[in-house]
């Protein structure tokens, strides 16, 4: 199938078999070309579905626009969602399980009411059918040996983070994967849960129930766990928590949405994390991001030499989208060293802490970029994308 390729235009008197055809047909192409995301969106003159690839949206289709409330409400239909309601948000999912070969394949479905209609987002959850590796994340070598070594302690606090599709789910799922054990009991609390592991015990946050990360919590240290995942420190009654658990006997691991490793310690000050507990439970955090990779069949030597560029002539290879295919992770790993648990009771800057950090052999995200650059499976011009 071609990268470059849209669908065909449907006609405007589609009856229901032949419009749940096509649609079903979309999602077939969506899992088999490894696309993340697909959006379909009202306009005022028409309906356009765009699908991500590799992080980046084009343009799939250009439909009438009298075809999208049915579009939407059997994608509602699919998700169990209430097709009467067109005023608030609605969140579903749904599997596929008898369409062509692909089954076990998760949709998660978000719709949003626009000016011109509803907006439907569908997030394609693969994962079902990958195995989730520490050894295909992307870390370098003695960044992988550092993240092993802490997963490997019996307790302390271990945060990931990054922007929103910046891979952090996969790290933390690699990473309770690889301690998923028969004779360790892991918790997850999940916001939601977007990935299924047998031998986990999952919650799914509620906070229409009123289950919340911290309520979560609380009843977990009741449950005897020895690992702790945590979708994503959100407040002070959370971060406080988890950080109670880190210092009863607990690994814990979860996400905070910042830019940089350093900047994370800096956000838990912020929140009201006493700088004490800070420094003596945080033993490793981890920034990270995505970039995608040069098309193996079709890079082209680049003016520096000894490194390469995307093609970006359209419809040239039949393996790519101009000139990438795929995405790897790059990382900066920041131990929490003694030297930087005294900056953190000192109130050192972020600067401080970057320059300690880097003085100790902390690789920052644009070392790391660079390094995959180095190594001919990246180009400059994504570097300067996503890192700046």
């Amino acid at each position: 199938m071609h990268l470059n390729s849209t669908h065909a235009l449907p006609p405007t008197d589609l009856g229901e078999e032949p419009l749940i055809r096509y649609l079903n047909q979309i999602l077939i192409d969506a899992v088999l070309l490894g696309i993340s995301d697909l959006h379909f969106e009202p306009y005022e003159n028409s309906y356009r579905i765009r699908s991500r690839k590799d992080g980046i949206l084009h343009e799939t289709a250009r439909l009438p626009l009298k075809l999208a409330p049915r579009l939407t409400s059997r994608l509602k239909i699919l998700s169990n969602l209430d097709i009467s309601e067109r005023r608030l948000p609605q969140d579903g999912r749904f599997k596929i399980d008898d369409i062509s070969e692909l089954k076990g394949i998760d949709f998660r479905i978000s719709s949003c009411p626009t000016l011109f209609g509803e907006k439907i987002v569908i997030r394609i959850l693969e994962f079902l059918s990958k195995k989730f590796n520490i050894d295909d994340l992307g870390l370098e070598g003695f960044q992988k040996e550092l993240l092993l070594n802490h997963l490997q302690k019996p307790q302390g606090l271990i945060l990931v983070t990054g922007p929103t599709g910046s891979g952090k789910t996969r790290t933390l799922y690699s990473s309770i994967n690889l301690l998923n054990s028969i004779n360790r009991n892991i918790i997850s609390c999940e916001d939601p849960i977007e990935i299924y592991l047998p031998g986990i015990n999952q919650v799914n946050v509620n906070l229409k129930a009123g289950l919340t990360f911290a309520n979560a919590l609380r009843s977990f240290l009741r449950q005897d766990p020895d690992v702790i995942m945590i979708g994503e420190i959100r407040d002070l009654e959370t971060a406080s928590i988890a950080i109670q658990a880190a210092q009863t006997g607990h690994l814990v691991l979860s996400t905070v949405h910042t830019n940089s490793a350093v900047e994370t310690i800096n956000r838990l000050l912020h929140m009201g994390i006493p700088p004490y507990q800070l420094a003596t439970s945080c033993s490793l955090v981890i920034a990270q991001r995505l970039i995608r990779l040069l098309c193996s069949h079709c890079k082209i030597t680049s003016l520096l030499p000894q490194q390469f560029s995307p093609n970006l002539e359209p419809n040239q290879c039949k393996h790519c989208k101009l000139g990438y295919s795929g995405r790897t992770a790059i990382y900066e790993c920041m131990p929490i060293s003694t030297e930087i648990q005294n900056l953190i009771l000192n109130n050192a800057s972020v600067i401080e802490l970057k320059h300690l950090a880097v003085k100790e052999g902390m690789w920052d995200l644009r070392r790391s970029a660079l390094h995959k650059v180095e190594l001919g499976i990246s180009s400059l011009e994504e570097v300067y994308r996503v890192v700046g």
